[in-house]
């Protein structure tokens, strides 16, 4: 979630920049420096494309976790918003006013919203950017990740997550007669195929759609109705199956489907970079924990969690706060424990990119973690335990998340 995902793009143009600079220096022109890093900011990188993403999701893991954050951290990311109630990616400046120049977009926006929206005491700055969130919306019912963009399958799954934030109900939303859910629903697509009930990020020029991974996880999470942090659902006891797409619910259970068919060969999803051979794509595997998580099938996603506490350490110590964050919600919703995530602290590590949280919760001795575990066993045995109740305890018990960044690719993926 994220960018979810178009600033991926960006930020993957900003390697592909810097990579050319030695020619460009040899040239005789002068690189231009990286910005300071704001002390209310999360990570160290250069900012430009991803800073209110990142910093919306290091919120939004911190806030699922129970950490309270910095109030400079959040006064950070309320200070960049521009008066018209929308967000770029990042202002280096933020007393400075808005113009036609700055470069503001949905994604940012919307990850801004649904931050501010979960710790409270934001509403003005919230309504203002649903405000224009809704200003932006194309007759087709979605979004593109900036206005008037066409519509592409992330960024108006991470605008659903924003109005609902707000208690606005997505399906209320609509231009021309067409809701969000409607655009959604028209880039899934159709059972029959190895690519059944995948997601297209957009369709291509002649208007055929091609299964995108990253598309599906974010289109889940969104025809559902939810955010980037999801919210797991009860187990859905029906076998996943791809069926006619006659409601955004339906269409999700399909995207569902596909992810978990996705991931069955190797407990990953693959990123495919033009010229390079196919990498795993952690931030997209962790997206795709929290889709199945949210559709009530987490217990499928169990082995991809698995195969992310022993790989994505080393990922996530490069990309940053987003990486981290992305890693704490996955294993918030499929109920691992961030703080012992194959021997990593994830909670600690997120903290540890950003200014001091204003508190952190105690953790648990291990004779509380007992006794809990105990009395809510006994509440289920009361109520009638579930399979993926068993399945979850005996996870966290054996052992111990979704707009950027981790270089994903924006193009067609499998």
């Amino acid at each position: 979630m994220i960018v979810r995902r178009s600033a991926a793009v960006l930020a993957a143009t900003v390697v592909i920049g810097t990579a050319l600079a030695p020619a460009a220096v040899a040239e005789g022109a002068s690189p231009s420096p990286a910005p300071a890093i704001p002390s209310g900011l999360y990570g160290t990188s250069d900012p430009t494309y991803d800073g209110v993403w990142r910093q919306s999701l290091a919120l939004l893991a911190q806030h699922a976790v129970g950490v309270k954050p910095a109030a400079k951290a959040v006064d950070w990311l309320a200070g960049q918003q521009c008066a018209s109630g929308a967000f770029a990616a990042y202002r280096a400046d933020a007393s400075a006013k808005c113009d036609a120049k700055t470069m503001v977009d949905t994604n940012s926006t919307s990850a801004a919203v649904q931050a501010l929206a979960a710790l409270g005491g934001h509403d003005a700055e919230t309504g203002k950017a649903v405000a224009w969130l809704k200003s932006a919306q194309n007759k087709d019912g979605g979004w593109g990740y900036t206005a008037g963009g066409a519509s592409d399958a992330n960024s108006t799954s991470v605008v659903i997550g924003a109005l609902a934030a707000v208690g606005t109900k997505p399906a209320d939303v609509s231009k021309g007669g067409k809701s969000p859910y409607d655009a959604l629903v028209k880039l899934s697509m159709p059972c029959g195929g190895a690519d059944a009930g995948a997601f297209a990020y957009q369709p291509d020029k002649k208007g055929k759609l091609a299964a995108n991974a990253d598309a599906t996880a974010a289109a889940v999470v969104g025809a559902l109705g939810k955010g980037l942090a999801g919210e797991p659902l009860k187990p859905v006891a029906d076998p996943l199956s791809c069926k006619a797409a006659d409601s955004p619910e339906r269409a999700a259970q399909n995207g569902a489907a596909y992810l978990v068919k996705a991931l069955a060969k190797d407990q990953h999803l693959t990123s495919v970079m033009p010229g390079a051979e196919n990498q795993p794509d952690y931030g997209n595997t962790a997206d795709a924990v929290v889709a199945l998580a949210t559709a009530g099938h987490g217990d499928k996603a169990a082995d991809a969690m698995r195969w992310l506490e022993t790989h994505s350490a080393q990922w996530a110590a490069q990309a940053g706060p987003a990486a981290y964050a992305q890693l704490v919600l996955a294993a918030d919703a499929a109920t691992f424990d961030p703080r012992d995530f194959g021997g990593q602290d994830l909670v600690k590590q997120l903290n540890a990119t950003g200014p001091a949280p204003a508190s952190v919760p105690a953790e648990p001795t291990a004779s509380t973690s007992a006794s809990a575990s105990a009395e809510e066993a006994a509440k289920k045995d009361d109520s009638g335990v579930s399979v993926w109740w068993i399945i979850g305890v005996g996870l966290v018990g054996g052992i111990g998340i979704g707009f950027l960044i981790s270089a994903r690719n924006k193009k067609q993926q499998p």
